[in-house]
């Protein structure tokens, strides 16, 4: 194997693809990064089993084949290399690395250990716009599951159904909360009505690939496995199998109780009595609803806080609990500048919704955090 690549483009696609990179494996091969080099171009792979990410380059191929480096070596090397084209050649299992005055000699690792990556069926496929899917990731995985008491909780559901409209939806949901947000999509193939559930750590790989303009990821479901493939990275990750929540009957339809707040001062609020609440000082905020504000308060071995934050509409007086993180979560999440509170009593859920008026559609999100008990005055 010999080629020649430009640096920049060789410590990008290393950087990529060692993000799928087993830190411990009982296949040494896997600890480290595949590099294949075929005709005009150079694929790098990272793979744990679970995930794996393959970036491709472009390079001056003089002779084509296939080696596993070491992740942290190869990685170090290139990225202290000199601004200029890399050669890299093979002989056997030894390595040659030059760039500019700089030379290494570095040992490989048999390909023939490496795991080929999954093919992936295309069943249903769609496009995204790749600023949008990394919004959704961003606004949605906080609430994410960190328990495996429920797998597939460890991870997002993504969900399509042409005959409602042509928009994603993905949720994410811990026990205790709820985040769901929606938004178009196009060049939907494949069944009508088709849903997955894709794992957390995954997520913020795809997120990483996503970048800030127009381009479209395409995202594509196979009968075990998810695919997300964006220009040169293609990322590919078992797909989670279980029962998720029904979110659709989770969220109540109805609400006693319908206030709006300005999501700004409502987190301030928030941030403001949460000063004496830590993972050693846990307390609830109380907060009760009246016309026209809401009263916060808690009180910890620290001593008491309280604040008030301005409403439009009444809460009737009802005297409801939150643990402060979740509620913080959720509002720090919210892309518009005021928010719906929906609530029917003190033991069930409070519903967040979008409030600003032609921000954007009033379901393109929403959230949901369950109450906590509050033990008497």
């Amino acid at each position: 194997m010999k080629f020649s690549c430009e640096k920049a483009l060789l410590q990008s696609a290393i950087s990529f693809s060692s993000h799928a990179v087993a830190v411990k494996s009982s296949i040494p091969a896997l600890e480290g990064l595949l590099v294949e080099a075929r005709e005009s171009e150079i694929r790098i792979t990272g793979y744990d089993l679970k995930t794996g990410i393959r970036t491709v380059i472009p390079a001056s191929v003089q002779e084509t084949g296939v080696m596993v480096l070491s992740t942290r070596l190869f990685g170090e090397i290139v990225r202290r290399m000199p601004d200029d084209m890399v050669t890299i050649s093979t002989n056997r299992f030894t390595v040659n690395l030059q760039c500019g005055m700089s030379d290494f000699n570095i040992q490989g690792i048999d390909p023939g250990e490496y795991p080929e990556l999954p093919a992936v069926e295309y069943m249903n496929t769609f496009r995204i716009k790749q600023s949008d899917l990394k919004d959704m990731i961003d606004r949605t995985s906080f609430a994410i599951s960190q328990s495996d008491a429920r797998p597939v909780h460890t991870g997002a559901l993504f969900e399509i159904d042409q005959a409602e409209d042509n928009r994603l939806t993905m949720v994410a949901v811990d026990g205790y909360r709820l985040a769901l947000r929606r938004e178009e999509v196009s060049k939907i193939t494949g069944a009508e009505h088709f849903l997955f559930v894709v794992p957390g750590a995954a997520l913020r790989e795809v997120q990483r690939m996503c970048a800030d303009g127009e381009q479209d990821m395409e995202v594509v479901q196979g009968e075990r496995h998810v695919m997300f493939k964006n220009g040169d990275v293609t990322l590919i990750t078992r797909r989670l199998e279980g029962e998720f929540l029904n979110y659709k009957k989770a969220v109540p339809s109805t609400a006693s109780i319908r206030v709006t707040a300005d999501t700004r001062q409502l987190t301030e609020s928030i941030e403001r009595c949460s000063l004496l609440i830590s993972e050693q000082q846990k307390a609830p905020l109380r907060c009760t609803f009246e016309e026209g504000f809401v009263d916060i308060k808690t009180a910890t071995p620290l001593g008491t806080a309280s604040d008030r934050c301005p409403i439009v509409g009444s809460g009737g007086g009802l005297e409801i609990g939150f643990n402060n993180k979740y509620m913080l979560d959720a509002l720090k999440a919210v892309p518009t500048s005021s928010v719906y509170l929906s609530m029917n009593t003190a033991v069930s859920p409070c519903v967040i919704t979008g409030g600003g008026e032609g921000e954007m559609p009033l379901d393109a999100f929403t959230y949901m955090v369950l109450p906590v008990r509050l033990k008497a005055n």
